[in-house]
């Protein structure tokens, strides 16, 4: 247990009000006995671009702040800012967790270590030679590096902006080996993604269709079968479309609430250096997603 008083966290990001994020930390530290406090930094209610985030990052060091947690559309203008990058924060080129520590502002990403926690117990001995990732922005470059740390033999990486996913190849068959990743156009009515699906072991789904305002399948229904594992890291809804339609199929299916539980764990632990329990926090998540019926249409995948 940390000798600390107590901790004063902040969220910052664009429509951040109905995140689950700061309940969920503040839920296991009264578990844990340490006085917690996670503060919301909303940029729209701020009235400021995203750009302003070194300004924020420079009132939260003099407010007394230990840590904060950045989603979109903060997680890349804030590198400039920082004094030091995790290993995993710079191979990303992202940033969702900030640890004041020793004068210095320390850049982490545990989007990635979240999702590769929540494969590795959510779909335990699942086939990794060849997996289709749906969405090459901050979450699916995420989810990208988590699949391939994991093992996995052949990423095909489908956007609806090609030059999105052949940067993303690129940066990872630089970090993890040559045609490790593949990148192509993802079009529901394009023979790439259904050549890419029936080649695959598993399919895992990184855009914001499926979200509150983006209803719907990101892949034509017909594409999945049930020898086929899905993972979804959209969490609100809890059950997308994707998650029950896969279901419904016979497929193996990840839902996107494990992945938002390891990896405010892991942004617990950086900030407290207190080992949180996850199998509590996955308890916290399902009451609050209970209890959540806003459907709100930000993408809960960086809160």
């Amino acid at each position: 247990m940390s000798g600390r008083d107590g901790y004063l966290i902040g969220l910052v990001g664009s429509g951040i009000g109905p995140s689950l994020t700061p309940p969920l930390h503040e839920r296991e530290a009264d578990a844990l006995g340490v006085r917690y406090l996670y503060r919301r930094l909303d940029i729209d209610e701020l009235g400021l671009p995203a750009t302003a985030i070194g300004e924020i990052l420079a009132a939260a060091r003099l407010s007394g702040y230990d840590g904060l947690n950045i989603t979109h559309p903060c997680k890349q203008a804030i590198l400039d800012h920082l004094d030091e990058l995790s290993p995993d924060a710079a191979a990303l080129n992202a940033v969702n967790t900030v640890v004041f520590t020793e004068g210095k502002a320390v850049g982490h990403n545990t989007d990635w270590s979240g999702f590769a926690r929540s494969v590795d117990l959510g779909l335990p001995d699942a086939p990794l030679s060849c997996v289709v990732l749906l969405g090459a922005g901050g979450a699916g470059a995420a989810v990208a590096h988590a699949l391939l740390t994991l093992g996995t033999g052949r990423l095909h990486i489908l956007d609806v902006d090609p030059d999105r996913s052949a940067a993303l190849a690129t940066s990872l068959c630089t970090h993890f080996g040559a045609d490790r990743a593949i990148a192509g156009r993802l079009d529901n009515g394009g023979d790439a993604l259904a050549t890419a699906i029936g080649e695959a072991d598993g399919l895992t789904h990184a855009t914001p269709t499926g979200m509150a305002a983006h209803p719907g399948l990101p892949l034509p229904a017909e594409l999945l079968r049930p020898d086929l594992w899905v993972a979804d890291v959209v969490y609100r809804p809890l059950h997308t479309k994707l998650v029950t339609t896969a279901r419904a199929q016979g497929c193996r299916v990840l839902n996107g609430g494990r992945m938002a539980v390891y990896q405010a764990a892991d942004a617990f632990r950086l900030f407290t250096g207190i080992e949180p329990d996850a199998d509590r926090m996955l308890g916290h998540f399902d009451t609050l997603a209970e209890n959540d019926t806003a459907g709100s249409p930000e993408n809960h995948v960086h809160r």
